[in-house]
C-alpha cells in the first residue's frame, strides 16, 4: 500500500513520470485522484502541468514528479521535450471512446519511440473510466493485447472511483525500481540534489561592511 507524505524531503529514490493519451482521457482526473483523493470536474491541461508525490513501495521513499501533458495535437511540439529523461511513461485512453484507444497505437506510441530518451523506460497502459460500464466500447481483452503489442503493463481503471488508480503508479514504480538502469537514475538524482545541498551550507553568506 502506498503512502502519501507531500512537503517531506527525504526519501531513498526519485522518479520522472509521464502521463500521454487523448484529450479528455483523464489524465488529469487520474493524477490528482492519485495525489489528493478527490476528483472535481478539471479543465483540459494546457501544455503541461505536474505534481509531486511521496509514497513507499518495496520499503522504499520515492519522490515521484508526474507530468501531465495536453492531448490537443497544437501543444505537441510543447509537450515532446518532457518525454526526455522519463523513467515511467503511462499511456492512457477512455474505454468509452474507441478512437482514443486506436490512437494510442497510431499517434501516441510513434511519439513516444521518436521523443522518449531512455530506451529502459517502463510502459503501463491504463484504460480510464470503467466506472461507465454501460458505455464501455474497448474491452479489457483488447486492451491487454495492445498492451503486449507495445509491451507495457496493463490495467483499467476509474479516476472518478479511485479503482485500481493507487495500483497503477504502485506497479508501475515496482516495475521501475526492478531495472538497475532507471534505479541508478533514480538513486542519481538525489545524490545530485544532496551534493548541491551540502555546497549550498558550504557557501558563506554574502558579507559586506559598510563605513559610515
Amino acid at each position: 500500500m502506498a503512502s502519501s507524505g507531500q512537503g517531506q524531503s527525504n526519501y531513498d529514490l526519485s522518479f520522472k513520470i509521464l502521463l500521454i493519451g487523448d484529450s479528455a482521457v483523464g489524465k488529469s482526473s487520474l493524477l490528482v485522484s492519485f495525489i489528493s483523493n478527490v476528483v472535481d470536474d478539471l479543465s483540459p491541461t494546457i501544455g503541461v502541468d505536474f505534481k509531486i508525490k511521496i509514497l513507499t513501495v518495496g520499503g522504499k521513499r520515492l519522490k515521484l514528479t508526474i507530468w501531465d501533458t495536453a492531448g490537443q495535437e497544437r501543444f505537441r511540439a510543447l509537450t515532446s521535450s518532457y518525454y526526455r529523461g522519463a523513467q515511467g511513461i503511462i499511456l492512457v485512453y477512455d474505454v468509452t471512446r474507441r478512437d482514443t484507444f486506436t490512437n494510442l497505437s497510431g499517434v501516441w506510441a510513434k511519439e513516444l519511440e521518436l521523443y522518449s530518451t531512455n530506451e529502459n523506460c517502463v510502459k503501463m497502459l491504463v484504460g480510464n473510466k470503467v466506472d461507465i460500464e454501460s458505455e464501455q466500447v474497448v474491452s479489457r481483452e483488447e486492451g491487454l493485447a495492445l498492451a503486449k503489442e507495445l509491451g507495457c503493463l496493463f490495467l483499467e481503471c476509474s479516476a472518478k472511483t479511485r479503482v485500481n488508480v493507487e495500483k497503477c503508479f504502485e506497479e508501475l514504480t515496482q516495475k521501475i525500481m526492478e531495472v538497475p538502469r532507471l534505479l541508478e537514475e533514480g538513486s542519481t538524482v538525489l545524490k545530485r540534489n544532496s551534493l548541491k545541498k551540502k555546497q549550498e551550507q558550504r557557501t558563506p553568506p554574502n558579507s559586506g561592511c559598510c563605513s559610515s
